[in-house]
C-alpha cells in the first residue's frame, strides 16, 4: 500500500494557489484512479482506490501546511505504511514552473509541511513529488507568491506541472525511483 500526501491549506481561498500543487496533483490522481468518495479521517481526506493491484490512500492533510506531519503520521499508522512507501507531492520554489522532480529522501529547504513530516516521522526518507513554482518576480515576498494562482502562461505551466506530477507518481510505482527520475527530472 502507498499513502500518496498532496500538501496544501484547506479552504477556498487558497485553492488553485501555486503553495496548493499538491492538493491539485492528487485531485488529479484521484480522477485517474476514479476516486470519488472522499472521507474525513486522521485529520485529512483521504480517498482509496487502486493502481495496477497496488492498494493506495490518497491524503489532502487539513491541518493547514505548517502542521501536515501530525495528519500524516496518524494515517502512516493507522495504514501500517513504512516510510518507504510514502509519497509526498508539494510545491517548489526552486524549480522552474511547468517542471516536477522526483526524489528520495532530503531536507525541507524551508518548506514547511516538509519539515513538520520530518518532525513528527523523525525520519526524511520518502519519496517527495516537487510541483515547480519558481521564484517570485523581482521583489514580492514569497508568501504573496505561493499564495497566489498562477496567471495567464503560469497557469498553463502550473496545470502541466501537476499532470506530470501524477503520471510520475504512478510511474514510480510501476517502475522505482530511477526510471521515474530519468523519465520525469
Amino acid at each position: 500500500m502507498y499513502l500518496i500526501v498532496g500538501l496544501g491549506n484547506p479552504g477556498a481561498e487558497y485553492e488553485h494557489t501555486r503553495h496548493n500543487a499538491g492538493f491539485d496533483t492528487v485531485d488529479a490522481l484521484a480522477d485517474e484512479l476514479g476516486c470519488r468518495y472522499w472521507k474525513t479521517e486522521g485529520g485529512a481526506l483521504t480517498a482509496k482506490g487502486k493502481w495496477r493491484g497496488e492498494e493506495v490512500v490518497l491524503v489532502k492533510p487539513q491541518s493547514y501546511m505548517n502542521t501536515s506531519g501530525g495528519p500524516v503520521k496518524t494515517l502512516m499508522k493507522t495504514y501500517g505504511v513504512a516510510p518507504d512507501h510514502l509519497i509526498v507531492i508539494h510545491d517548489e520554489l526552486d524549480i522552474d514552473p511547468g517542471t516536477i522532480r522526483v526524489k528520495f529522501g532530503g531536507g525541507h529547504a524551508g518548506h514547511n509541511g516538509l519539515r513538520s513530516i520530518g518532525d513528527k516521522l523523525g525520519t526524511r526518507d520518502w519519496y517527495r513529488v516537487r510541483i515547480g513554482i519558481g521564484r517570485p518576480p523581482g521583489r514580492k515576498p514569497v508568501v504573496d507568491w505561493v499564495l497566489s494562482q498562477p496567471r495567464k502562461d503560469d497557469a498553463e505551466a502550473f496545470e502541466h506541472a501537476v499532470a506530470e506530477g501524477a503520471a510520475a507518481v504512478t510511474f514510480l510505482i510501476d517502475n522505482g525511483l530511477e526510471k521515474t527520475q530519468q523519465r520525469f527530472n
